[in-house]
């Protein structure tokens, strides 16, 4: 029987780990989450997460610091940072035991960012102490065919409940949630992976702990964090000291008008300090920001910026501060939407590239897309079943200082991966028109942006419900020190179809609808680009001759 932790012992004082050890341990937890982010991969059964990726792994400490993430999606870092503090509000750490296991989504009592993107967390006993957290996070591709004024309309809210107790499932929880969902098998499944990937990241970490030894292996996590700290603060010190600020229109297919977005950044020695103030009230749209959804972009934005290589742990926020007035769109409160939250902090991170361009403008990327939805649903005349298809199609990245934006790829805090048409026309009534680069949607500059991507899909033998967003209709990704605006964001419908007023519409069979994300932005003046491009191209026939001589010793002209 397990010794509840307020009942246990105190062991001895941690031991001081070398720094060999510290890094030998750290690169542990890190395959850890990587190992357990392929597991609930492989294991999952739908498309959003075997084909898309779009799932997270993480390690925390009993405190919920972050000791690992596995480099998946940045943005389910604010579902997976609020989940411990949220079940530990609601159970107690004596009440805790192996084999338990909590489940939650609420952006608001649950730790999640929106309700789609379920996290199932499990402690972590070693020789009966409680020690850690194994945690992961899925996007569930359902809760259709709903409103977006509130998150009531939203879907199945969660608060962090058992669903394992002691290595057994709670039925009644999960036909609870099974009743709320549209595609109840592939939850099932999904929920099967997600629980997969936990124990097999608790098996990893009781491998490392009888390795090194337990006190080894937490003091040299402890070090791991005063490690990444140190180098977080490092790289902000190189950024000079001064106050930088940057404001921007947003606007999205699921509201009207346009938000004017503000961002105020000081850097002040070795600390980062962001402010919202100014930014407007929370909208009766999707697009609602909660405050660890904002907290992750910035984490992301800083981690991006100040140096890539720093261990993706709790070190990393220490000398990060942020503020943003309760009730804003960017830190919204209930009962505001948020299914579409990325809108507003993908824009978010392009605001504070450009605040920071001045001071460090080798570093910075132009502005990129904001990405763009598709979500289709209906019954499958095949099986006679209600089917979700849901993928968010990438576009193209801003220019950078060096190079040309990335074209057809997600930026930002959005990592998913395409979904091959293959998968998508096996498993769903659905056939993919058009896949495809739009010409001349990238920013022109010395480095042009990414190209944009158009997705065109036609409903087959049925009705289908379609979902469509994309942001940058109206503002498009800006260029970066004269580097031109990427192009805007675009929905079409092939004739049958009647061009909806919102974000939904109704696809009859045999028609199509087609999604056009936007180009990036371009980075210095675009009359500079046919030089750099002849310059380029001398640079590589050079490589070319030396490669051929100096290694393959082949005689060149």
């Amino acid at each position: 029987m397990t010794v509840p932790p307020d009942q246990q012992a105190p062991g001895p004082a941690r031991p001081t780990v070398d720094p060999i050890t510290v890094e030998v341990i750290g690169n542990a937890m890190l395959t850890i989450v990587e190992e357990m982010g392929e597991t609930l991969i492989r294991a999952a059964y739908s498309t959003s997460i075997k084909e898309r990726r779009d799932c997270s792994t993480a390690l925390f400490d009993i405190k919920g610091r972050t000791l690992a993430q596995a480099e998946h999606i940045p943005m389910h870092l604010g579902s997976l940072i609020g989940i411990v503090d949220h079940v530990l509000k609601r159970h107690p750490l004596d009440d805790i035991r192996a084999g338990d296991a909590f489940v939650g989504n609420d952006a608001y009592t649950g730790g999640g960012t929106h309700l789609n993107d379920i996290v199932i967390i499990e402690p972590i006993f070693y020789e009966g102490r409680f020690i850690a957290w194994a945690t992961n996070v899925a996007h569930h591709a359902d809760f259709v065919d709903r409103g977006h004024a509130h998150i009531f309309q939203e879907g199945l809210r969660i608060p962090p409940v058992r669903l394992y107790r002691e290595g057994v499932l709670q039925e009644d929880v999960m036909e609870m949630i099974l009743l709320n969902c549209q595609v109840p098998s592939d939850r099932l499944n999904d929920f099967r992976a997600q629980m997969a990937a936990n124990r097999m990241g608790i098996q990893r970490f009781e491998k490392v702990c009888a390795k090194y030894g337990m006190d080894h292996t937490l003091a040299a996590c402890e070090a791991l964090l005063d490690y990444a700290e140190r180098r977080t603060r490092a790289g902000i010190a190189l950024i000079p000291d001064g106050s930088y600020q940057f404001e921007d229109g947003l606007d999205s297919d699921t509201f009207e008008g346009t938000l004017e977005l503000k961002v105020a950044i000081e850097v002040r020695g070795d600390e980062l300090f962001f402010d919202f103030a100014g930014n407007p009230p929370q909208v009766r749209s999707s697009i609602n920001v909660v405050w660890t959804a904002l907290l992750s972009l910035i984490y992301y934005a800083v981690k991006a910026l100040v140096d890539p290589g720093i261990p993706p742990n709790a070190g990393l926020y220490r000398p990060i501060h942020v503020s943003a007035p309760e009730g804003s769109v960017v830190n919204a409160i209930a009962p505001a939407a948020v299914f579409s939250r990325t809108q507003v902090c993908q824009r978010l991170a392009d605001m504070i590239f450009a605040a920071l361009a001045p001071a460090i403008p080798d570093r910075v990327v132009s502005h990129s897309t904001g990405g763009a939805l598709v979500n289709f649903s209906g019954i499958n005349p095949r099986t006679g079943k209600f089917y979700v298809y849901n993928e968010t199609v990438g576009g193209g990245l801003g220019a950078r200082a060096t190079k040309d934006g990335m074209d057809a790829t997600m930026a930002h805090c959005m990592n998913g991966a395409n979904q091959p048409i293959e998968s998508l026309e096996s498993q769903h009534p659905l056939v993919v028109e058009r896949y495809e680069l739009v010409e001349d949607s990238c920013g022109t500059g010395k480095y042009r942006g990414g190209m944009a991507v158009r997705r065109r899909i036609r409903a087959v033998d049925h009705e289908a419900r379609v979902f469509m967003w994309g942001a940058c209709n109206q503002t498009p990704p800006l260029g970066l020190f004269g580097g031109r605006s990427g192009g805007i964001s675009r929905l079409e419908w092939s004739a049958g179809v009647t061009p909806p007023v919102g974000p939904n519409c109704i696809v009859p069979a045999g028609e199509s609808v087609a999604v056009v994300s936007a180009g990036g932005g371009g980075y210095g003046d675009p009359g500079t680009r046919e030089r750099t491009l002849v310059q380029r191209d001398l640079t590589e026939e050079r490589i070319s001759q030396s490669t051929a001589r100096d290694i393959y010793g082949l005689p060149t002209d």
